[in-house]
């Protein structure tokens, strides 16, 4: 077996295991692994796990690189997290429990249902770098948010939101000459003191249909604004999350699921292999 996709909530992932494939991720090799035209197919690459991994262990976390859909590397998805959680618990029978440490830190996960794919992500802290600052883009004036959850992220609320906004405004607040290091984006609409619907573009993917950290940034971004409460149930084009802030601390959970395995032709590892 060469990998394993998964999908959380429409937001798909392969996880290629180094134990079992040697494969080395270089941004051209990610790029071709992902294409849905000439590759497998993914929004991005799980891979790991990278060193240890002991399910007796479970004190130590298990490290785990994220790559996006263009060969960059990614800090952290909080979908990605829930997919690897699931996948260290049916291929190398984790416990319930245990943690996962990627470039932005060390996350604790829980399967609370392995049959149904739900998974709990202790997300940490959000970190605001700028609250409801005027910006300008794609010819609008704006209110932005921006939250770091171990990854940026430019929160925008808005009274109406769609996928073409989404795919219109994304890339001109992402890409911003302020933002040199480019940021996701979410444009949200206030439903309610519990719920919010988002719209995601990801600088890393583009336009998407659900995302982990996005929801705990848009989440954390509009109960600032004091728009919400500490519970907040966050709708996406490919379905729901739960966010919860205690003490600052952000707690997601969602589904994830398997969606097939497979190894790769010869030809394709070459390719791969090549890059």
């Amino acid at each position: 077996m060469d990998f394993v996709k998964y999908q959380a909530l429409g937001n798909d992932y392969l996880v290629v295991d180094p134990r079992l494939t040697g494969f080395e991720p270089t941004p051209e090799a990610v790029r071709l692994l992902c294409d849905r035209h000439f590759g497998v197919g993914a929004d991005g690459v799980l891979l790991g796990p990278i060193g240890p991994c002991d399910p007796g262990a479970v004190q130590d976390p298990v490290r785990l690189r994220i790559f996006n859909s263009d060969g960059s590397e990614c800090e952290k998805s909080g979908n990605g997290l829930r997919m690897f959680a699931l996948y260290l618990t049916e291929h190398y029978r984790y416990p319930a429990r245990f943690a996962l440490r990627t470039i932005a830190g060390t996350a604790p996960v829980g399967v609370l249902d392995p049959i149904a794919g739900v998974v709990e992500v202790g997300m940490g802290k959000a970190r605001l770098t700028a609250v409801d600052e005027a910006f300008t883009a794609g010819g609008r004036e704006l209110r932005v948010t921006r939250v770091d959850v171990g990854n940026p992220h430019a929160v925008v609320p808005l009274a109406e939101i769609s996928p073409e906004l989404a795919r219109e405004l994304g890339p001109a607040i992402g890409r911003h000459p302020s933002l040199p290091e480019g940021s996701n984006v979410q444009l949200v609409r206030v439903l309610g003191r519990g719920a919010i619907e988002i719209e995601i573009w990801e600088r890393g993917a583009g336009y998407t249909l659900a995302s982990g950290s996005s929801g705990c940034a848009a989440a954390a971004a509009v109960r600032t604004l004091g728009l919400v409460g500490d519970t907040v149930e966050v709708r996406m084009p490919g379905g729901a999350i739960e966010i919860r802030i205690e003490d600052d601390e952000i707690t997601m959970t969602g589904t994830a699921r398997p969606v097939a395995s497979g190894r790769f032709a010869p030809a394709f590892r070459a390719a791969l292999d090549g890059c």
